[in-house]
């Protein structure tokens, strides 16, 4: 299916403007030098886990990324929701600093506010005005992309020389694209309208007609596993006989955890378990095309001979849960299975079939890319750091040991419909009247990885200011918080940590953790007039 006609939209080049390129090209060639610089494709799922099998479809994508390259499996999210996890990957920033809250144009998705401050500091804007890369994306964009009162499909981010944009949140059918600022209707006629295989058709095209004089970026955001969950024609009988991972933390009261999660029914009804099981298969179903995407990209790269120089990057937006803590399906809270995300890198120079425990976070992609392309990474705000050392094996590196995530939570400010016994303040109800969030459902976490703890502190924003702490190794399910029993002296650690990151910014968010050997910890900043512990509170008007 041929969706992209050769004659593709071109920029002119006049002698001036190439002359200013070339000018603007030497702040992108420390580190690569006189050598040519590298391809980069970026391949984004939405709602893909890392905890529950996600990666179990993806037999080709592990062996034509994970096996050929490295993978990750330590790599987290900032922000478990789908708008300011991609604000943090596209702007290298944690959710503080870059504001996106939420998918609602309130909460800064897409909105005037990210068009005019964020967007002509992303990575990709930079590639493109100070590197010269011509810059590919098709897909899931931002939850509020193409709305009214964000400038609707017209609106093309800074920094795109190709723009295939979906507007609002995934689908997989009955979709609109904004192709290069116009609207594109699709149907439901599987051979020319499911968005996965439309995307990997554009992106092929793309490959096909790029200039050959500029190296690219390519940035492919799929639907899946989002729901609907509607899988391909030929892949909605698989998996049949799988089911919802039955772990330790499956159907089971959340005692001593957030309201949220003490309110959820345990045990779950049988239409409850039923309705996450079909999902599980579901969304597993949906990622066979995805599998089938990135096979089509790397047969193309290598059959154009561009393989070997280009970096291709996997992971998603967030984490999923189904059925843990009975919670029925979301994301949105701060365990492992919603915050923790695959990421599998191939390229040049990185070895085969390695696997890299740091601790890394998506806010480090951004850095990551610019870092291939020889951009000078101080002159950005960026909060993340370069993966580029582990990529490469960097012996005695020393490394982060902890990353902080955060959340403000939704909640209308009246009764649910489904819930009328629950008061004003909660969302993403069940019919059982299991709601998935609230607006007091806004915490943040210090995620530490060290030789000496795997461990997870985490604070809420409510009249409870409830604590919770995870020591992941000896409870990876995270059943017992153990904020009550912890060492005191390190819970006080932890806290001032995480005030420390909650304000941080660029190089302040690099600054050595609570197991680092070159942090410092001041007791005296611990402690206000009335010489109780102080804890961080969140700002309920980021904007």
């Amino acid at each position: 299916m041929r969706l992209v006609s050769a004659a593709w939209p071109r920029p002119g080049r006049s002698p001036a403007l190439l002359l200013l390129l070339s000018i603007l090209l030497s702040s992108c060639l420390g580190l690569v030098g006189a050598a040519r610089r590298p391809n980069v494709l970026l391949l984004l799922t939405d709602d893909q886990d890392a905890e529950l099998g996600g990666m179990t479809p993806l037999k080709k994508t592990k062996a034509l990324i994970g096996e050929k390259g490295m993978t990750f499996s330590s790599a987290y999210v900032p922000s478990a929701l789908c708008c300011p996890s991609r604000a943090s990957i596209l702007t290298g920033k944690y959710p503080h600093n870059h504001h996106v809250v939420n998918n609602t144009l309130e909460g800064n998705c897409s909105s005037k506010s990210w068009q005019k401050i964020q967007e002509p500091n992303t990575f990709p804007a930079i590639l493109r005005s100070m590197c010269g890369y011509q810059t590919f994306f098709a897909g899931k964009y931002l939850n509020e992309y193409g709305a009214p009162d964000a400038g609707g499909l017209e609106h093309i981010p800074l920094g795109w020389s190709y723009w295939y944009a979906l507007e609002k949140n995934s689908k997989y059918y009955n979709y609109t694209l904004s192709i290069n600022g116009k609207a594109r209707r699709h149907g439901e006629n599987y051979s020319v309208d499911y968005l996965t295989d439309v995307l990997a058709n554009l992106s092929l095209d793309f490959l096909e007609y790029k200039s050959n004089s500029e190296p690219f970026f390519m940035m492919i955001s799929t639907p899946a596993p989002h729901s609907p969950w509607t899988a391909a024609p030929q892949y909605q009988k698989a998996f049949q006989n799988v089911f919802a991972p039955r772990n330790k933390n499956f159907n089971i009261h959340g005692t001593n955890k957030h309201w949220l999660i003490r309110q959820a029914k345990t045990p779950m009804t049988n239409s409850s378990i039923q309705f996450l099981d079909d999902a599980f298969r579901r969304r597993w179903q949906t990622l066979l095309s995805v599998d089938d995407l990135v096979e089509k990209l790397v047969k193309r790269l290598d059959g154009t001979g561009e393989l070997d120089n280009t970096y291709i990057f996997y992971t998603s937006d967030n984490g999923y849960h189904t059925g843990q803590f009975s919670l029925p399906i979301d994301k949105r809270q701060l365990y492992e299975f919603d915050i923790k995300v695959p990421l599998l890198v191939r390229g040049p120079g990185i070895k085969p079939n390695q696997t890299s425990k740091m601790l890394v976070s998506n806010i480090d992609l951004g850095p990551t890319i610019l870092d291939l392309a020889g951009y000078d990474l101080n002159r950005t705000q960026m909060d993340g750091v370069s993966l580029l050392p582990i990529l490469k094996g960097a012996s005695n590196l020393t490394w982060r040991s902890d990353i902080l995530v955060e959340y403000q939570g939704e909640g209308r400010n009246v009764t649910d419909p489904t819930c009328p016994s629950l008061s004003p303040g909660v969302s993403q109800c069940f019919p059982d009247c299991v709601c998935e969030d609230a607006y007091n459902n806004t915490y943040a976490c210090v995620r530490t990885l060290s030789s000496l703890w795997n461990l997870q502190y985490c604070e809420f924003d409510d009249q409870e200011v409830f604590v919770e702490v995870y020591n992941i190794t000896a409870d990876p399910d995270q059943i017992t918080n153990i904020a009550k029993t912890i060492d005191p002296e390190l819970l006080g650690k932890m806290n001032y940590r995480l005030m420390m990151l909650q304000s941080c910014s660029g190089p302040t968010c690099r600054t050595p953790g609570v197991f680092d050997p070159g942090y410092r910890f001041d007791l005296r900043l611990m402690f206000n007039n009335h010489g109780s512990v102080r804890t961080r509170r969140f700002s309920k008007h980021p904007l």
